[in-house]
C-alpha cells in the first residue's frame, strides 16, 4: 500500500457507492512530533476489506483498521488520537515516536444499500 492519489481516491470511493457499499476514510487530520505520515494521508476501508492508500504503516495503521471495521458497523464517523512512543517506534523497526490525529469518516452509499 502506498500513498493515494485524489483522483484514485474519489474513483474508488465511487465505484463502492454504485455497487451500494459503505466506505471509511481515514484522513490524517493532525501530526506532533515524528510521524510516519503528515497531514493529509489518506486510507480507504471497503466494507469487503479491501484497502488502498496509507496513514503511515505498523501498529498505528493496525489500530486505524480496528477503529475503521467498527466505525463500518456503527456508521458512526469520529477524530480518533494515536500515540506511538519511542519504545513502541523502535519495538517496530521504526524510528517515529509522535502522535497522529486522524479522522474516521463512514461515506454511506446514495443507492439505499449500506
Amino acid at each position: 500500500m502506498g500513498t493515494i492519489s485524489q483522483i484514485e481516491l474519489y474513483r474508488l470511493i465511487t465505484e463502492a457507492n454504485r455497487r451500494g457499499e459503505r466506505v471509511v476514510v481515514a484522513t490524517v487530520a493532525h501530526t506532533r512530533g515524528s510521524t510516519p505520515q503528515r497531514r493529509g494521508a489518506k486510507m480507504l476501508f471497503f466494507e469487503n476489506g479491501d484497502v488502498a492508500g496509507t496513514v503511515g504503516g505498523g501498529c498505528v495503521e493496525a489500530e486505524v483498521w480496528a477503529e475503521a471495521r467498527e466505525a463500518l458497523e456503527t456508521g458512526a464517523s469520529a477524530l480518533h488520537k494515536f500515540s506511538l512512543t519511542a519504545d513502541e517506534a523502535s519495538e517496530e523497526g521504526m524510528v517515529c515516536g509522535g502522535a497522529m490525529e486522524i479522522f474516521i469518516d463512514v461515506w454511506k452509499s446514495e443507492t439505499g444499500a449500506g
